[in-house]
């Protein structure tokens, strides 16, 4: 090899030393970023189809969660709620069918839509070119669900409004299933569409048998499915405890079931909503005279659940009281699950009501 090729491939080595050494140097000073992996914090009361959310102090927003619903869909959203105040809620519902989806309300007609103060969101709502249905004169429209897309469903206790929000106890289910979402909107357009509401709606075009990821849910609608007697059925069945937080509850045939699981050995412990507990129509004297551990609500406001926790593997819950008028008058709805990672987060939310409550 020539000297002057010999001077070039050391030029070109000591070039190559150099530049390898920049690569180097600016690695350690700059390290290639990472992909991070996350490990998610396991949430109490989530799973791959459903989620659920309670009001009390410290858990996922609730509002915050319908919100987020309401902003994840494509082409419809059906609303069936006796309540509505949360400017959120009011706002994501505008900006959704200002986005082409298909929002469409239903409401209670004598206490919402004819009252100066309940009516303002509704009136708001209708201002934006969403269509607002009111009815049922008999009772109440009584339901707070929500359907999106013909795939979820939003059900439970809860109003969506600022005090059922941050002053009551309240729970809701968001469940991904088209199954049960079909139910919901065989009910929600006999109310919108032909304005059958409470004794006036016939049975029908529902399932109220399925199963969802492998999990048995029941569903069923006030008051054409007889929900007070399903209720009652369901309860019969537990064999080692029954919890409930009641914020109505004057069915005489759901306290008697009650009775005599308890004499049968079966736990039974319940929380009353304080208001009304008092009265001559509640079932609380009867099961505190029968013996039954049975508590009035400690919330200086309102315990609004209406939840039964069976064998603490069933869940019943839903927007509807134990009572006559909402077994045989109201628009309300119950979903029954079974599956011990919900029962689990309901048995939480009861524990903490409970031992709040006073004897």
């Amino acid at each position: 090899m020539g000297k002057k090729r010999r001077r070039l491939l050391r030029i070109y080595l000591a070039f190559a030393s150099i530049a390898l050494l920049t690569v180097l140097l600016l690695l350690f000073l700059f390290p290639l970023a990472q992909e991070e992996t996350v490990h998610p914090t396991p949430t109490p009361g989530t799973g791959n189809w459903y989620r659920v959310y309670f009001t009390a102090p410290g858990s996922e927003p609730i509002d915050k969660g319908l919100e987020d619903l309401i902003k994840s869909a494509n082409h419809s959203i059906d609303v069936a709620v006796y309540q509505l105040d949360l400017p959120g809620i009011v706002k994501a519902l505008i900006e959704a069918s200002q986005k082409g989806v298909k929002v469409r309300v239903v409401t209670d007609i004598d206490d919402v839509l004819e009252h100066s103060r309940e009516r303002v969101s509704f009136l708001e709502l209708k201002r934006h070119g969403i269509p607002v249905v009111g009815g049922n004169t008999s009772g109440i429209m009584h339901n707070k669900f929500v359907v999106v897309d013909g795939r979820a469903v939003w059900t439970g206790s809860w109003n969506f409004t600022l005090n059922d929000t941050t002053r009551y106890d309240n729970n809701a289910i968001l469940i991904y299933s088209p199954e049960l979402a079909r139910n919901y909107t065989v009910v929600f357009n006999k109310m919108f569409e032909e304005k059958e509401f409470g004794p006036k709606r016939k049975a029908g075009g529902t399932m109220p048998y399925l199963i969802i990821n492998g999990i048995a849910v029941e569903n069923y609608f006030a008051p054409e499915d007889g929900v007070g007697k399903r209720i009652a059925e369901k309860l019969q069945l537990a064999k080692s405890s029954i919890y409930f937080m009641a914020f109505s509850f004057t069915d005489d045939r759901i306290g008697k079931v009650l009775r005599e699981k308890a004499k049968e050995g079966v736990l039974v412990q319940g929380v009353f909503e304080k208001v009304g507990s008092e009265t001559k129509f509640s079932e609380f004297g009867a099961l505190l005279k029968a013996g039954i551990d049975v508590r009035q609500d400690g919330n200086p406001y309102l315990m609004h659940h209406k939840v039964f926790i069976i064998d603490e593997k069933i869940v019943i819950t839903g927007s509807f009281n134990f009572s006559v008028s909402a077994d045989e008058f109201n628009d309300e709805n119950i979903i029954i699950v079974e599956d011990p990672a919900i029962a689990k987060a309901f048995v939480g939310e009861f524990q903490r009501v409970y031992s709040a409550a006073r004897r």
